[in-house]
């Protein structure tokens, strides 16, 4: 299948260094550890892995949290919420005063990494549709854009301006591939909108990838309260549906390219 996904914030596991640095000589509490890791796991993308699973795709899925280092930014953000992150969603400190963190060390041996397993990926030419796979919280959390507003179903982020990372004639339909492909997740839930560039235009790996390759690219952001309880626990067969929505609207969304 001439389709790569990549979920770059579907893990929540953390090098015992980095958790380390977080959490000092707690790191050595498991109850201290496992709190702070399942924070770590619900603040990413939880069970993207298993919404975007599509047999026969190409799929990359990162094996380290968001925390860690983000996969979805610049290489060279060094923002509070840039590649290595200074703060949580909550703008909470993720590390204590004066820690002194191996920046370079993580760009090194994850981002790197990972952005080399994608060109490999890409290399051929094989591949002529990217897709981006997030899940976000059913309200805009402090670090937002959109502080306590309620977000759509779905999000399509498929850029602006005079370069999108998908072709603009073909994001009308798009739209309505997914609104048809997850008609039954929808149909009757809370929310049911499929917006597009809202409250996010693009994500970095899709423009990033786009640029370099050419390749038409877009993400796809999953309200988690579609398939999250409010204690962040996962409803088994939403995820099975969400999932059987995205293997229809990935096989849709190849067509409009032409693949």
């Amino acid at each position: 299948m001439s389709l790569l996904i990549l979920t770059p914030h579907s893990s929540g596991q953390m090098p015992a260094a980095v958790m380390h640095q977080m959490l000092g000589e707690d790191v050595y509490r498991s109850e201290t550890r496992e709190r702070w890791q399942r924070r770590m796991f619900l603040d990413g993308d939880p069970y993207t892995d298993l919404l975007f699973l599509v047999p026969g795709a190409r799929t990359l899925n990162a094996p380290w949290s968001r925390f860690v280092v983000d996969l979805n930014r610049e290489r060279d953000d060094d923002s509070d919420n840039g590649v290595v992150k200074r703060s949580g969603f909550d703008k909470g400190a993720l590390y204590p005063a004066g820690a002194a963190l191996d920046v370079a060390e993580r760009l090194r041996r994850y981002w790197d990494s990972f952005d080399a397993q994608v060109r490999a990926e890409l290399a051929g030419g094989e591949v002529r549709l990217l897709m981006v796979g997030h899940s976000m919280a059913p309200r805009g959390p402090a670090l937002g854009p959109d502080q306590d507003q309620p977000r759509p179903a779905l999000t399509l982020m498929v850029g602006e301006g005079e370069q999108p990372s998908f072709p603009a004639a073909q994001v009308g339909a798009l739209q309505a591939a997914a609104q048809t492909a997850f008609a039954s997740v929808l149909d009757g839930a809370e929310v049911s909108r499929v917006a597009v560039n809202d409250p996010w235009k693009t994500d970095d790996l899709s423009a990033r990838y786009h640029a370099q390759a050419g390749l038409a690219a877009f993400g796809l952001e999953i309200n988690a309260g579609l398939y999250l309880t409010p204690q962040g626990r996962p409803r088994d067969e939403r995820i099975r549906a969400l999932n059987s929505g995205l293997r229809d609207f990935a096989a849709r969304a190849l067509e409009l390219v032409g693949a």
